[in-house]
């Protein structure tokens, strides 16, 4: 597994929140970094919230309710300055603590859960924010490093047999069941690891789009361990 670098050819580093937004997906560049180093202690907001569910979208309002140290309180002001930020760009950021994501079973040679490579589509020009501040990160993969899996000609076999509609529908059946959004890794790929702290835009497919999507995934959880994520 690698680790984010300033040398991967699929990632733009810059250094302040202008230049992130104003960035703009070229070649084969299909995600912009911020790269920053925050202080505060995350693990200890993490530790005092309950987990009642395997996944909670946790408000503002809970933050301030929490009994913080120094390092505890410099976590929660980042952690409610970039939901504040995001939202005057006029996007809906989410707060996630995640315990784990639903596993998705309904074909056992198909999974179509957030645990698959994937990319994020849409029918306007938006691309996906994302920032791990405590737990896992997650992973990306360089497009020419995965082959979309309808075109895995054993995959798409499977996919014709549980398909029953007329021929010419087939294409339509996969988009609308997000069957073509996910991807499987070629042999000797090497996923890219995300790190925990920096804000990044993943480009997404929508019809005006001048690159390829970005390909990620979320991460195993290690057991016990939970992630805190910041997404929209």
């Amino acid at each position: 597994m690698k680790n984010i670098s300033h040398t991967e050819n699929q990632i733009q580093c810059v250094s302040n929140f202008q230049d992130f937004v104003s960035a703009s997906f070229h070649g084969v560049i299909n995600t912009i970094c911020w790269n920053r180093k925050l202080e505060g202690d995350f693990s200890e907001i993490v530790n005092q919230l309950e987990l009642n569910e395997n996944i909670a979208e946790l408000q503002p309002n809970e933050l301030l309710e929490l009994k913080l140290s120094e390092q505890g309180q410099l976590a929660r002001e980042i952690l409610l300055k970039d939901l504040e930020t995001l939202k005057a760009l006029g996007a809906s950021p989410t707060l996630n603590l995640i315990k784990f994501y639903d596993r998705d079973d309904s074909y056992p040679f198909f999974p179509t859960d957030v645990y698959s490579f994937h990319v994020d589509r849409s029918p306007i020009p938006i691309d996906t924010f994302l920032c791990t501040y405590y737990g896992e990160c997650t992973e990306i993969l360089p497009n020419s490093q995965a082959k979309q899996k309808v075109l895995v000609p054993e995959i798409r076999e499977e996919l014709k047999k549980i398909y029953s509609g007329a021929e010419e529908d087939f294409e339509s059946f996969l988009s609308e069941n997000f069957f073509d959004l996910h991807y499987l890794a070629k042999p000797k790929a090497l996923p890219i690891k995300l790190g925990l702290g920096h804000l990044y835009r993943l480009a997404i497919e929508h019809p005006k789009s001048k690159v390829l999507p970005c390909l990620h995934r979320a991460p195993m959880e290690k057991s016990g361990q939970k992630r805190l994520l910041l997404i929209c």
